[in-house]
């Protein structure tokens, strides 16, 4: 017999619209619709994968990519998985990303975001970032680390051999390039 979180999140799965854009998620036993992105988070979230893929060998970054954290179900606005990880088939990441990053949308919940992000972080992810454009702040999580605020010229960590970032950098990302 399953458990009743099992059950939930096969039953979320088994529903036909939850890769509608923008995708719907199941975190803490909530079905949330994510929230439609704004022009600065479209560019960031193309810029900042599109960077990603061109310094590193190691990992690819992927936009909207839904991961199976049992019992949840996120998509993260960008995973950034170890190339050995990606499935050989089409579907969802069996597990947490190795790197998270959340682009904050104005009427998101922040709480919602950590929640999703603890959860992955208690399940395999090395690395997150959340990014709040309008604070022009990016929240970083790393480990069993507490999270650090970082702000203008601070350099943000990542994996791989990836060049350094700072929040100035990841924020001139939602400007056109």
């Amino acid at each position: 017999m399953k458990s009743l979180t099992t059950t939930a999140l096969a039953e979320f799965l088994s529903q036909p619209n939850i890769e509608a854009n923008p995708a719907w998620e199941l975190i803490n036993g909530r079905v949330i619709q994510k929230p439609m992105p704004t022009l600065f988070h479209s560019r960031l979230q193309r810029n900042l994968v599109n960077y990603i893929n061109s310094h590193t060998e190691q990992f690819e970054a992927v936009q909207e990519l839904r991961c199976l954290v049992p019992p949840f179900s996120p998509v993260p606005d960008i995973s950034v998985v170890a190339l050995e990880r990606l499935p050989e088939e089409d579907g969802p990441l069996d597990g947490a990303p190795d790197w998270l990053i959340e682009i904050r949308s104005p009427d998101q919940s922040t709480l919602d975001l950590q929640t999703k992000i603890l959860h992955c972080l208690s399940n395999g992810t090395q690395l997150a970032w959340l990014i709040d454009t309008a604070r022009q702040q990016v929240w970083v999580w790393q480990g069993d680390d507490l999270p650090r605020v970082g702000s203008g010229a601070d350099i943000l960590p990542n994996l791989g051999t990836l060049p350094s970032l700072t929040v100035n950098a990841v924020m001139a990302m939602t400007r056109r390039q």
